[in-house]
């Protein structure tokens, strides 16, 4: 059965390639750039790719603002959070500014045509000008008495006649927590009633002759920063501001009143200004409500499980929910459109390493109850600078406290939070807070279930790196109980023979001290928990499958050989509002620690899991 007419984008099969719509524009601007030999700062080509990428920006910052849980999570309106349903939906949100360039890009052209008429020059002669405020006064008059009323009575059908909501506006209201880019995203029906919306104010003050370049740019700005404001989910306009002049709040609607309309369909249809749903008789009573207890942070939940991570580095700290989704919905990679972000990025490192503290990255919920991703604001290399390491345990220690003040339940340490260099896997932790309530979680115990529990039942032996670490140790052990050679790699004699006498005598003899990687010429099975080298892993012989619990993994150079991901479990399938891949992870896995913690907590379990890893809990 055929699609509807103006219910699907033409380019949709171009995927990103859909940005080659622009080669024309850019070309103009080429060649106007070379016939002039110089930037053409007056050319209206160029004017149309900087207006778009304003108009990004200004979703952009909508979006990371909506997204800062240290800031708004007090505020939000809906309190769930976005899941990979709706950020695939929602991919292609920018089709309404491509639209809208290329419309715009059409009405260029038509005016530098050959036979150019008087009302073409005349046109182009206002687009000269820098400001007009006739122009704004016009404008301003269109958009309370056109656009307003316009948008209403047309959003107002597409919900009250069934056929036209089905075809052209359920996907848009199938987003169950809007954000700034919901805005944008609709049908080609819906972006072009939005375009007309938009447009009636310019083109009424152009037609006047009050047209201005400055109207052009702060009016497509503005409409967008309202539009992106509204659909934000974090209520930002004060209610006393409301109560101190009463008839600001029929001119201007917030996004609670947004949301009602997403969430019940049937009322607050108006664009930015509720009198229209007053004079409609469509207006949401609750709205204001709705808006004074969303502001004074009345729908906030307290977690019952934490998973407190770290920043890994630099490129990783872009790895988040505030920055782009089309990179933190997917695995994370070195993505060439972070490349000029990197110093951005590096002096946000120096501000955390200054005056940060623990924050909340993201959340999820699970089987009813509330989880919860905090950060320590340090990166990786950090943990290695003997000076840091009083700072990195106050933070940690810091956030412990205070999800044991919030009614915490679990509290999972990630990476190399739990080093034992650092705090003895949390141990220093729980001794110094003896009457901590919320049990402290360092989830190696199944980090080493699942990485034992890939390799395969027919190995005779093992090379084991980072073999005295609290990983190395429980999987040297439980190894060698089940009869498999074990070369651990170390150069210290005593840590190895410290481990060596915790196997049964019967089975110490399993267990090998190796000190250099010729020995493990002829194993295929490597335990990686030390980084490699290319030069190291040359000693792999070919065939060999590298097991990892080394963060990060090691890079695969041998084609050869095949290399193993980090431990990992998959959430289970009634996850909700999971929408972020946590580091290298795929959709709804995440790291064999963080699950051992979600065991804990589901599990109900007691104890504090810290320190050295109980091998007899392993299976």
């Amino acid at each position: 059965m055929a699609a509807p007419p103006l219910s699907s984008w033409p380019w949709a099969s171009l995927g990103s390639y859909k940005y080659v719509l622009y080669g024309p524009v850019v070309w103009k601007v080429a060649e106007e750039w070379r016939e002039q030999g110089a930037a053409p700062v007056g050319s209206w080509w160029l004017h149309l790719l900087l207006l778009f990428a304003a108009r990004g920006l200004t979703y952009q910052f909508w979006f990371s603002y909506g997204n800062m849980l240290f800031f708004t999570r007090r505020r939000r309106v809906v309190p769930d959070s976005v899941d990979f349903r709706q950020v695939d939906a929602e991919w292609d949100w920018d089709n309404l500014v491509l639209l809208q360039t290329l419309i715009g890009a059409t009405a260029v052209a038509q005016m530098r045509t050959p036979t150019q008429t008087l009302a073409g020059l005349r046109l182009e002669q206002q687009l000269q000008r820098g400001w007009d405020p006739r122009g704004w006064a016009i404008a301003l008059l269109l958009h309370v008495f056109v656009s307003e009323p316009l948008f209403y009575w047309a959003h107002r059908a597409l919900h009250r006649w069934a056929p036209l909501f089905s075809r052209y506006h359920a996907e848009h209201h199938r987003s169950p927590v809007t954000t700034p880019l919901t805005a944008a995203f609709g049908t080609p029906l819906e972006s072009l009633l939005l375009t007309v919306v938009m447009g009636a104010p310019l083109a009424g003050a152009f037609l006047m002759g009050a047209g201005s370049v400055g109207l052009v740019y702060g009016h497509a700005l503005l409409f967008d920063y309202l539009r992106s404001m509204g659909y934000s989910n974090v209520e930002v306009i004060s209610p006393r501001l409301f109560q101190a002049f009463p008839p600001l709040r029929y001119l201007l609607y917030t996004p609670s009143y947004l949301s009602l309309h997403h969430r019940e369909k049937d009322s607050n249809f108006c664009l930015f200004m509720p009198l229209f749903d007053l004079l409609g008789g469509t207006l949401n009573h609750k709205s204001w409500e709705l808006q004074k207890e969303v502001y004074l942070g009345k729908n906030e939940e307290a977690p019952e499980f934490v998973f407190l991570a770290h920043v890994v580095d630099i490129m990783a700290s872009m790895h988040v929910p505030f920055v782009l989704r089309s990179c933190s919905s997917t695995p994370f990679a070195n993505h060439f459109v972070l490349l000029p972000f990197w110093p951005v990025a590096f002096a946000f490192m120096l501000l955390m390493w200054c005056c940060s503290k623990t924050f909340l990255v993201s959340f999820y919920r699970l089987r009813g109850h509330l989880h919860q991703m905090w950060t320590v604001p340090r990166y990786g290399f950090q943990y290695f600078i003997p000076a840091a390491k009083k700072g990195i345990n106050e933070q940690i220690e810091l956030a412990i406290l205070r999800a044991d003040r919030m009614g915490v339940k679990v509290l999972s340490l990630a990476a190399l939070n739990k080093n034992e260099a650092l705090n003895g896997g949390g141990t220093l932790f729980v001794n110094k807070h003896p009457e901590l309530r919320v049990r402290i979680v360092h989830g190696n115990t199944l980090t080493a279930a699942v990485i034992l529990n890939e390799i395969p039942s027919n190995v005779k032996d093992v090379f084991l790196t980072g073999a005295t670490s609290k990983l190395g140790r429980a999987i040297a052990l439980y190894l060698c109980r089940k009869k498999i050679r074990v070369l651990m790699l170390t150069l210290s004699s005593e840590r190895f023979l410290k481990i060596q006498r915790e196997a049964p005598a019967e089975f110490q003899q399993y267990l090998v001290q190796v000190t250099k990687y010729q020995p493990a010429q002829n194993c295929k099975t490597w335990l990686v928990g030390k980084w490699l080298s290319p030069r190291e892993q040359r000693w792999a012989p070919a065939g060999t499958h590298f097991h990892q619990f080394v963060v990060p993994p090691i890079m695969g150079f041998r084609r050869d050989c095949t290399y193993g991901k980090l431990a990992a479990m998959r959430l289970p399938e009634d996850v909700e509002g999971l929408g972020t891949c946590e580091y290298t992870m795929g959709r709804g896995v995440v790291h064999a620690c963080h699950a051992g913690g979600v065991v804990h907590f589901l599990e109900g379990w007691e104890h504090h899991e810290v320190g050295a890893i109980d091998v007899d809990r392993i299976d």
